[in-house]
């Protein structure tokens, strides 16, 4: 059995954080807000890290494209989890169901036209690659500070929450209409859905 190469093993390291920042953000103390947004930025640099190394390298493998995007989407959706958990606010719930429902049509979407050997057709843009860097950003902001809007980093990581869920939804419909001549011969099949 062949070793694990370096861009997987960052891969596997994000989804080893998740717990940790978890843990870190619900503990109590003053000093877990800011050390859990850390861990967060950390598994988030992970996430370029990995791919920088795996194209540089030429480590590219099948199960990293697999392994890459099944990370990212845990991270995000723990983060997003705890977050409206411990903020308990309307306005915070709004885009992170946006961000999550999201990530779960797109995930749907890639698994789809996988089947239909067109994952190519979806392939990440640079309007993606933005999306995340702000996502990324807003949740790292709303992780280092307790959760009142009387703070000012606090305002900040909700506004770049709804830029985020804004650009969730675009980048959304732009999968959907590159994807949409397969997604139409799948709804015209006999039996599809069963």
């Amino acid at each position: 059995m062949r070793p694990m190469n370096l861009p997987n093993l960052l891969t596997f390291a994000r989804i080893l954080l998740i717990p940790i920042f978890v843990l870190v953000y619900v503990w109590p103390g003053h000093g877990t807000y800011l050390i859990s947004a850390v861990l967060f930025g950390l598994a988030a640099f992970t996430d370029w890290l990995d791919g920088y190394l795996a194209r540089r390298l030429n480590q590219t493998t099948p199960f990293g494209a697999f392994l890459d995007p099944v990370a990212d989407k845990l991270i995000v959706v723990a983060a997003l989890a705890v977050l409206i958990g411990h903020h308990a606010s309307l306005w915070l719930t709004l885009p992170g169901l946006v961000i999550i429902g999201r990530e779960i049509v797109i995930s749907a979407l890639r698994e789809w036209m996988a089947e239909m050997n067109r994952r190519g057709i979806i392939a990440v843009t640079w309007f993606a690659r933005v999306k995340t860097t702000v996502q990324m950003v807003a949740i790292v902001v709303l992780l280092a500070n307790p959760p009142d809007l009387s703070r000012s980093w606090v305002v900040a990581g909700y506004v770049l929450l709804y830029l985020a869920a804004v650009m969730t939804l675009i980048s959304m419909v732009k999968y959907l209409r590159a994807a949409w001549p397969t997604l139409r011969i799948g709804f015209t099949q006999q039996g599809a859905g069963k």
